[in-house]
């Protein structure tokens, strides 16, 4: 598919990331179990091309990317615009204008079938780990030394700074 007809499909990819912060007071809300560091959970939303739409406001690390994709609305004004959202595993349960991909039951493997209904989101997918590996090149998004308060305006400088690229 060319990149013009890629780009202009009405769609959005969503993913959800650690940005790694400094532990201030207690860091246990910060504290990401997943990833074993101290960090805030940043949604990202990207076109079907890869750039970066828009960054969340930093959530506490420990917050999972369908809570946090809640907390902000995403999914609900995704829905009121009628833009449905590709997204991975962690969104599953978000409901009908989510996609995300089939997930392996217990003691059995996925179909043919399946595997390749995964692979296709998986490529579709593709352009929002782009955003999200342009956003850690960022050396203070991949490790910040500062309060985690701070970093909601950081990733706002950011969206700004790469808007213009």
């Amino acid at each position: 598919m060319p990149a013009e007809n890629r780009s202009s499909s009405p769609r959005t990819t969503s993913d959800g990331t650690l940005a790694e912060c400094d532990r201030v007071g207690d860091g246990r809300a910060d504290y990401s179990h997943k990833h074993r560091r101290h960090g805030v959970n940043v949604q990202v939303v990207t076109d079907p091309g890869g750039r970066l739409l828009w960054l969340s406001p930093a959530l506490p690390g420990r917050a999972h990317d369908l809570t946090a994709a809640r907390t902000h609305g995403i999914i609900r004004i995704c829905e009121r615009q009628g833009v449905p959202i590709l997204a991975d595993l962690a969104y599953q349960g978000g409901g009908p204008w989510v996609t995300t991909g089939i997930k392996r039951r217990p003691l059995q493997e996925l179909t043919l079938t399946e595997k390749t209904v995964n692979r296709a989101l998986a490529a579709a997918r593709a352009p929002v780990e782009r955003g999200v590996a342009r956003l850690k090149s960022w050396r203070i998004f991949r490790r910040s030394r500062c309060s985690p308060n701070r970093m909601t305006s950081i990733a706002k400088a950011i969206l700004t700074l790469e808007r213009q690229r």
